[in-house]
């Protein structure tokens, strides 16, 4: 038979499972997007591109250059930030589902 409790246990297992996918979902992407090839490939050709401008005398492409480097360091920043904000959202989820669940079946 059903009692009052097993709703409940059901979405707290629920919730725990939907942190576990958000916390494997943050890991997942610190993982592909600090290893990203190209990514890397593009910095190192664009670093070459701005000492040869530098050695060339060609203001206007170590600039655009200087710019895009910068805004590739910026979204790697971001991507970061966004699988440790899924990981740490996870993390409080399980651990707030697994307290409740601990609170209920008392």
């Amino acid at each position: 038979m059903f009692t009052l409790n097993d709703p409940v246990m059901i979405m707290l297992g629920v919730m725990f499972l939907l942190g576990m996918f958000s916390f494997l979902a943050g890991i997942t992407i610190l993982i592909r997007r600090a290893s990203n090839q190209d990514l890397k490939t593009l910095t190192a050709q664009a670093a070459r591109l701005v000492q040869k401008g530098l050695t060339d005398e060609i203001s206007g492409l170590v600039g655009n250059l200087s710019n895009l480097l910068d805004s590739m360091d910026q979204l790697v920043r971001t991507t970061r930030g966004v699988g440790v904000f899924l990981m740490i959202l996870g993390a409080l989820t399980m651990g707030c589902a697994a307290a409740l669940a601990i609170y209920v079946s008392k």
